[in-house]
Parts: structure tokens; sequence; C-alpha cells
């Protein structure tokens, strides 16, 4: 059972690179952007300051995911510095994604625990200290595919406490997360969830919101405008995606969205169109 495809078949993974090599000195990252940020440690001492948190000293190679919004900063020694490549991760629809709503605020992975990235990180290196032609294309892909493979790890090895990652973990919740994700436009009911999971709709009920955070119906009604989200950014008609997503029209799924977002689709789309938008 694949449980992370329909997710990335709903929204456009895309990754920008912004660093890649040898950084000294301390730098800070206020991560406004609205999207997760990806760094990749190759080599050297890094420690990681939040604010009101202790500072995490990293001695090996490691995958570090911030979603937003997690401010931090960077101290490495003077003398020797640390290899990074760092990246901007948008997983195309802005920060209401239940993908990163469902990752602590700072996910740490050493690389050791995730041999099947070695090719990648090999790749992803290899790159990042070369100047060949192509080079940005490149690591912006590869950052891509390493995403995903360190998804894949946090839903295999249950790192993730809450949200949805933390129910694809589980047997008998994905399959009723699995059918949300595939048939977003589904009158969905809480029975016929509960059929999916194998459970009485009042243990269902209660194992997703302990696993999730809220409510199976509140879960997909976040999903459903998460969704459309992403088809509006692609350019389709409003009148298209309200009934793609389950609405009988696009009032009612304005009303829906204005609700959850604080804006109607059609301010929101402006928005992320404007210099500085998500």
């Amino acid at each position: 059972m694949d449980r992370l495809s329909p997710l990335f078949n709903r929204f456009t993974l895309s990754a920008r690179v912004f660093h890649a090599g040898l950084h000294c000195g301390v730098e800070e990252f206020a991560n406004d952007r609205g999207v997760g940020l990806l760094h990749v440690l190759r080599r050297g001492h890094l420690r990681v300051c939040r604010p009101g948190l202790p500072c995490l000293d990293l001695e090996e190679p490691a995958l570090l995911f911030c979603r937003h919004p997690v401010a931090h900063r960077f101290e490495v020694d003077q003398r020797d510095g640390a290899d990074l490549v760092c990246g901007v991760i948008d997983f195309g629809s802005g920060p209401g994604n239940p993908v990163l709503r469902g990752l602590p605020d700072l996910l740490v992975v050493p690389t050791a625990a995730l041999p099947a990235a070695e090719g990648a990180l090999a790749l992803l290196f290899g790159e990042a200290f070369s100047q060949r032609a192509g080079r940005e294309a490149a690591l912006d892909r590869l950052v891509e595919y390493v995403v995903v493979l360190l998804l894949r790890h946090a839903v295999e090895h249950r790192l993730v406490a809450g949200g949805v990652l933390a129910a694809l973990s589980d047997e008998r919740l994905a399959g009723a997360v699995l059918a949300m994700h595939a048939q977003p436009g589904h009158p969905w009911t809480l029975d016929e969830l509960a059929a999916r999971a194998g459970m009485s709709r009042a243990r269902f009920a209660v194992n997703f919101r302990t696993a999730v955070g809220v409510p199976p119906l509140d879960y997909l009604t976040d999903w459903r405008i998460s969704v459309g989200q992403s088809l509006l950014r692609r350019g389709q008609a409003l009148k298209a995606v309200a009934p793609a997503v389950g609405y009988s029209s696009p009032i009612a799924f304005t009303r829906v969205f204005a609700r959850r977002v604080g804006a109607t689709p059609m301010a929101w789309l402006a928005a992320q169109d404007a210099p500085g938008g998500a």
C-alpha cells in the first residue's frame, strides 16, 4: 500500500536550493517563506539554535527539515566550517498543507539511518560541490527526491507523533486516510471512513483524533481545502474546483474556504501571485 503517492499526486512538490557549499560563521533562518526548509549536513560540527529551546549540536551527517514557521540559527566552527546543502521546499498549497502540519517543528535524521538515500546524497553532494552545466536544476530535483525519502522514513519508523503522517503509520487508520486522499470529492460519512479502517464508528473517531489531532471530518475539510488550493494554483476555474473537492457549488466552497483560510479563494490566489507570496 503506497501511503505517500496520493499526497504527491495532489500537490506539486518542488525544491529550490539556495546554498550549497562551505558554511562558516553564524547564519539566521527566519523562515518567513511559508514553506519548509531542508538542510543537508555533509560534514562538520553544526549547532542549531531556536528561540526558547536548548541548542542542538550535530557531530555527524544529518538531514534537518524545518516546517513553517520555525526561526532557527546555525553556528559552526570558524576554522573548519561545515558542508551544507540548503533548500526551500514547497508542497504546492502553502503552509496549510497537511504534510507540513503533521511534521514536528524540526525533524532531524542522521544520514546513517537512511541507507536508501546513500546514492541520492552522493549525487547531491557531487553536484553541490561542482560547477557542471545544469547544476541548479540537478540540485533541485535531487533535493525533491531526498524529501520523499525522508518522509517515507518518517512514516515507516513512526517518527511523527501527530498529524496525517502519524495516521499513515497506523495500519488501520491509513485505509481511511488514503480513501479521503484519493477521493476528496466523495461525500464521506463517519460510518464509511470507520468501515475503511475496520473499526466501529466510535473507536475510529477516538483513534483518529488521538493520532491526527482533529476529528476525521475536520481533517477531510482541511484536505479538501488544501487540494482546492493546489488546483487553483494550477489554473483551474473555481466552478470546476468546487465539485472536485466535494462542494455542490462555488458559493458553498467559498464559504468553507473563507472560514478556514481567512480569505476567499480568489483573494487567496491573488496573494500567492503577488510579490513575496507563499
